[in-house]
């Protein structure tokens, strides 16, 4: 149980996911239970279209790992059993979540945060804020996927550039390498998260966790492995109901209704439908029922 440092909220169809653990929302084995338990609730919750994950306060969405918790993992292999080996789980897990994954970076984002960041499939990022993977300046490198994630975002070179030197860039420069998607004024990186979550809310679920894993596919398959995959992922989209939704919709020139498509497609007893279904959480583990409006 990860107490509040990881907390959770389900409004409207749009999981927040907020990281406390203040001052700067270091990363520790007790957060890595958080999020986890925050995942399983969302994943469970069919109401939930996207999930945006933040930062409490405006100092930081996570500043990295928690430097105390290194000590005692001096002897061979047990950094990796305690620490990585479970954040690469779980940003793993994340990386490949079945609803789009907004990072709204409200503050500096370094080390672990900027790890986390690049699990997520769009990142919006403040514009004061600095952002970097400064590991190498205690020793050691980015070892729970920022290497390899961060080199997808923004080429080797650029990647490179990040981590060996150990020097943060600006939010403007990650806007120009791609490494983010969005900037935002101070204090507005959840409000242009929101925006892009509604934008989200109204393009069909399935068709886009289809479209996101052959482009997550993209680094790791063969040019022909990669057409086997878009293919049958087209194939399954092209007969799937939102298609045919979408198809209608645009005959009779409407918007599409994808959202209400999913919601029946769930059907009862889902947690969508559930009275028991978690519609506000101050923290995993602790539900609060919202009034029915």
């Amino acid at each position: 149980m990860s107490g509040a440092q990881v907390r959770l909220d389900v409004t409207d169809g749009v999981a927040t996911v907020v990281l406390d653990n203040p001052p700067l929302h270091v990363w520790n084995a007790a957060m890595t239970r958080g999020l986890t338990e925050a995942l399983d609730v969302v994943e469970r919750d069919a109401s939930v279209g996207v999930v945006i994950l933040t930062g409490a306060g405006d100092r930081a969405f996570c500043a990295g790992s928690d430097i105390v918790e290194f000590a005692p993992m001096r002897a061979p292999g047990e950094a990796v059993a305690k620490k990585l080996r479970p954040q690469q789980e779980l940003f793993a897990r994340l990386a490949a979540f079945p609803r789009p994954v907004i990072a709204a970076l409200n503050g500096h984002t370094l080390g672990g945060g900027l790890e986390i960041a690049v699990c997520c499939d769009l990142i919006v990022a403040e514009e004061q804020i600095g952002i970097g993977s400064p590991e190498i300046t205690l020793g050691v490198f980015p070892g729970s996927g920022g290497t390899f994630r961060v080199a997808r975002r923004i080429g080797t070179g650029r990647a490179k550039e990040m981590q060996l030197l150990g020097e943060p860039i600006t939010a403007a420069t990650a806007l120009a390498w791609g490494l983010v998607n969005r900037l935002a004024p101070r204090g507005g990186a959840v409000e242009v998260a929101r925006e892009l979550a509604d934008t989200l809310l109204r393009r069909p679920p399935r068709a886009l966790a289809l479209c996101a894993s052959v482009i997550d596919a993209a680094h790791d398959l063969t040019e022909e492995e990669l057409i086997e995959r878009s293919l049958a992922a087209s194939d399954e989209a092209f007969t799937s109901a939102e298609s045919a939704e979408g198809v209608r919709a645009f005959l009779a020139k409407r918007a599409p209704d994808f959202r209400a498509l999913s919601m029946r497609a769930a059907g009862p007893g889902r947690p969508a439908d559930s009275a028991s279904a978690p519609e506000s959480t101050d923290s995993v583990g602790a539900v609060k029922k919202e009034t029915p409006a």
